[in-house]
């Protein structure tokens, strides 16, 4: 008698846990539209991100798109057709010049030096920059983080871009790489992996890296308006914390394993040139583990649109970038 009513209420309590189990409220799986501005190994973190399920256990859907162009991608955000995008921290001031009243805060940094390399469509024994000068250069668009670094670097070695070198910056951006395998100029500027694609295949010859030479910046970071940050500051922060997890991945492993993870994004590039690229933008300190832009990086931003002549008006650090969601993760 006893063992049947042990084993009736081992029956109930099964039931009632099971039935706790079902009514029990699930967390609910937020959606996150996610805008890149390219497809770019630079943006490595990112993909480890998603590709690592760090979102999903934050409780998160991640729909990433690619909208190729700092333009495209801030009329997404604008539009609400992205909540979040991945973008150059400039065009946050282009949208603040025009007097926006919802502004767009840069609230999260994933990359702090420029991501691309001067390749040269001949091999060159030893290069040096004053080569450039007489040449037809095959740049980046106008008003971007690319041209505006680009010119940055090219001044700092006594090269005045307008006037010492033919310089083209009227492609579009996804066509840059094709008009230059197609035979137009001397020299190109790239991002990676093309720049060792084209290496590989002959077509051209990795010679300088503009990252290396600009010290650093605020390349990309994550940023949304400043409403939607308000409304959904616990989504940021998740987003962000998974972001972080990324970071401290892949700044603990080797480039062969992160280009395990992160192939299916580039599924053109062959592993070994995965793990090159992906080892060259670690040594030169591209991956910002921290996720903090600070205000020397704002400065140094500012002052090379400045330069550049594409700075429409200095904007306060304050105004424009908010760290307090990052540095709370950090804490944890």
């Amino acid at each position: 008698m006893k063992a049947c009513l042990k084993i009736g209420l081992s029956a109930v309590a099964a039931f009632l846990l099971i039935f706790a189990a079902a009514c029990s409220p699930k967390e609910e799986v937020k959606k996150v539209k996610l805008a890149e501005v390219t497809r770019s190994v630079f943006y490595t973190p990112q993909y480890v991100a998603l590709a690592k399920g760090y979102f999903k256990d934050e409780g998160l859907d991640v729909e990433l798109k690619t909208t190729w162009g700092g333009d495209k991608t801030m009329t997404a955000l604008l539009s609400d057709a992205a909540d979040i995008a991945l973008v150059g921290s400039e065009t946050s001031i282009y949208v603040y010049a025009q007097g926006a009243s919802d502004p767009i805060i840069n609230f999260a940094q994933l990359t702090q030096t420029d991501g691309t390399f001067l390749v040269s469509r001949e091999k060159k024994e030893q290069f040096e920059w004053n080569q450039l000068k007489g040449s037809t250069f095959l740049g980046q668009r106008k008003g971007g983080m690319p041209q505006m670094v680009g010119e940055f670097v090219l001044k700092k070695h006594e090269i005045e871009p307008h006037k010492d070198l033919e310089l083209i910056q009227n492609i579009d951006f996804a066509n840059i790489a094709n008009s230059f395998a197609s035979g137009t100029g001397d020299y190109v500027q790239l991002f990676e992996p093309t720049a060792s694609v084209f290496e590989k295949e002959g077509k051209g010859y990795i010679v300088a890296s503009f990252g290396e030479e600009s010290g650093q910046v605020p390349y990309t970071t994550f940023m949304a308006k400043e409403s939607y940050i308000k409304k959904n500051e616990e989504t940021v922060e998740k987003f962000v914390r998974a972001l972080y997890k990324a970071q401290q991945w892949v700044e603990k492993n080797s480039g062969e394993e992160i280009a395990k993870v992160v192939q299916p994004y580039f599924e053109d590039s062959d592993l070994e040139t995965l793990a090159i690229v992906i080892e060259r933008y670690k040594n030169q300190g591209s991956f910002a583990e921290k996720m903090t832009l600070t205000k020397d990086g704002w400065e140094n931003l500012q002052n090379i649109m400045e330069e550049a002549g594409e700075l429409p008006e200095k904007v306060d650090y304050a105004k424009l970038v908010n760290t307090e969601i990052v540095e709370r993760v950090m804490k944890e």
